[in-house]
């Protein structure tokens, strides 16, 4: 089991992964709990609340960051940034109190660039699908 915590700079309320399940040099599984106290709950559509999809795209992010220091890619003096989305898809609506389960592969990581895609999944059903680019950069104080 991994400490998210140490291996993201994001905290909450904008941590979107609660564990990372496992990490290695292809890729990486986690998962998160969406509870209904979620603070965008309260205004993205109130009556029929759902997960916001850019929330989604960056919870693949962050769990494929996560993934990528515990497995060595990254290293510690790095932060990485989103630079690109490409082909995200919306199957499945995200609800409050659905627990998610995100597949991320490491497609390529090199220099300053990591490419990655992943799946988002509410129990068997695929609910996003995207790929992504991030740049690295350094910590400034």
């Amino acid at each position: 089991m991994y400490n998210v915590e140490d291996l993201i700079p994001h905290r909450k309320p904008f941590l979107m992964i609660d564990e990372l399940l496992k990490a290695d040099k292809d890729g990486c599984e986690g998962k998160r709990t969406f509870l209904a106290e979620e603070f965008y709950f309260a205004g993205h559509f109130p009556e029929y609340p759902v997960v916001p999809g850019v929330l989604l795209v960056e919870a693949l992010a962050q769990c494929g960051g996560a993934g990528a220091r515990a497995a060595g890619l990254v290293g510690n003096d790095q932060l990485f940034f989103l630079a690109q989305v490409e082909q995200a898809k919306f199957r499945k609506q995200v609800r409050p109190g659905d627990t998610v389960r995100y597949e991320v592969t490491n497609v390529r990581a090199g220099g300053p660039l990591l490419k990655q895609s992943g799946k988002v999944f509410v129990g068997d059903e695929i609910a996003v699908e995207a790929s992504w680019t991030c740049i690295a950069g350094p910590k400034l104080a």
